[in-house]
């Protein structure tokens, strides 16, 4: 398991994307949103343009409702690119405000820059998973991985994990994400059992990548055992460019990563004890045997005339059979804790 994931029970990446619309001052205002969220990492993407993308190459349809229709999709995701010396700031500026920079690289040269610039833990996007060579160069690293499984099937989930193993990464440096690539993705096309079905299948620690509009399914999944939770958040969804209209505004990324923390606190060892918390009332809310009616000494303890009431520092109605037919060693008036 990735040793910033030991360290934390749910990993939380604040994907900020390309949400900063290709401006440094907007990243920026994303990591500190980030921070101020309380997410563990906060993660961008890496590439250039020509290298990802053929000049033919169409856009997504959800990327035809959020950006202009007449450019191409090359022409889209120029614009978004963040440059080395860009790459170098941010990961600066996430020291300094003590979050883990990530970024998903989208070519070879942007593998090599990230791993030149010390990012300790690759992220492969959905749309790689079935790139050979692109698995080989990453697997070669032997880094920390993240990778994201949408539009894959289980075999080919199986067939990307070989590579990255045979390549050098060890399967215990590898979290799987779950993941639905439609923006935003509807709730009956979730399937959040088959991150379980990934886990089982491949014996791999898993998460949960969300495209989801608001934040009941990320939060569902760390119920069901996500180790790692990825979600979009832009500064205002009005914003001009593909990903804003699905993604988490600030207030709402805060309450997402306040649920999951709560939600790990509370789901504990699995030890089935009172909690220290409880204990105190343990007494005041259970009952104990006491007398329903004056009884007098040497009368014969009966249904008729004991029943159970708070509070339970006698006698638990547990042990009621073994009251019954005893008799009284001595007066009990009604409502008196029996003994015997």
């Amino acid at each position: 398991m990735l040793k910033a994931i030991k360290e934390n029970k749910v990993f939380v990446v604040a994907e900020a994307g390309v949400n900063h619309n290709g401006d440094l001052s907007i990243a920026k205002k994303l990591v500190d949103v980030a921070v101020e969220a309380g997410s563990n990492a906060v993660k961008f993407q890496t590439f250039k343009a020509e290298r990802m993308i053929n000049k033919f190459a169409q856009k997504a349809e959800y990327q035809y409702k959020t950006t202009d229709k007449n450019e191409t999709q090359l022409e889209m995701v120029k614009r978004l690119e963040l440059d080395v010396d860009a790459h170098k700031e941010l990961i600066h500026y996430c020291k300094e405000k003590g979050i883990i920079f990530l970024s998903t690289p989208f070519d070879h040269e942007s593998i090599e820059l990230l791993n030149e610039l010390g990012v300790e833990i690759v992220k492969i996007p959905s749309g790689e998973i079935t790139n050979l060579p692109y698995l080989r160069k990453i697997g070669s690293l032997k880094s920390d991985i993240i990778i994201s499984t949408g539009m894959a099937d289980l075999q080919e989930v199986g067939q990307a994990l070989d590579i990255l193993v045979e390549s050098g990464t060890s399967k215990d440096n590898i979290t799987v994400l779950h993941c639905n690539t439609e923006y935003p993705t509807p709730f009956e096309d979730v399937n959040l059992a088959a991150m379980l079905t990934i886990r089982d299948a491949f014996n791999v620690n898993v998460g949960y990548s969300d495209h989801t509009l608001g934040i009941e399914i990320p939060i569902a999944a760390v119920t069901l055992g996500a180790a790692v939770i990825e979600k979009h958040f832009t500064l205002n969804r009005d914003m001009k460019g593909p990903d804003h209209k699905a993604s988490l505004e600030s207030d709402e990324l805060k309450n997402m990563v306040t649920a999951i923390r709560n939600i790990e606190s509370s789901i504990g060892d699995g030890v089935k004890r009172p909690s220290p918390s409880e204990l105190k009332n343990k007494l005041i809310v259970r009952k104990s045997i006491v007398a329903t009616i004056d009884i007098k000494e040497g009368s014969m303890f009966k249904e008729n005339n004991i029943t159970a009431k708070r509070p339970g520092t006698g006698i638990s109605p547990m042990k009621w059979d073994n009251v019954i037919g005893r008799k009284a060693k001595r007066n009990f008036e009604q409502d008196e804790l029996i003994e015997i």
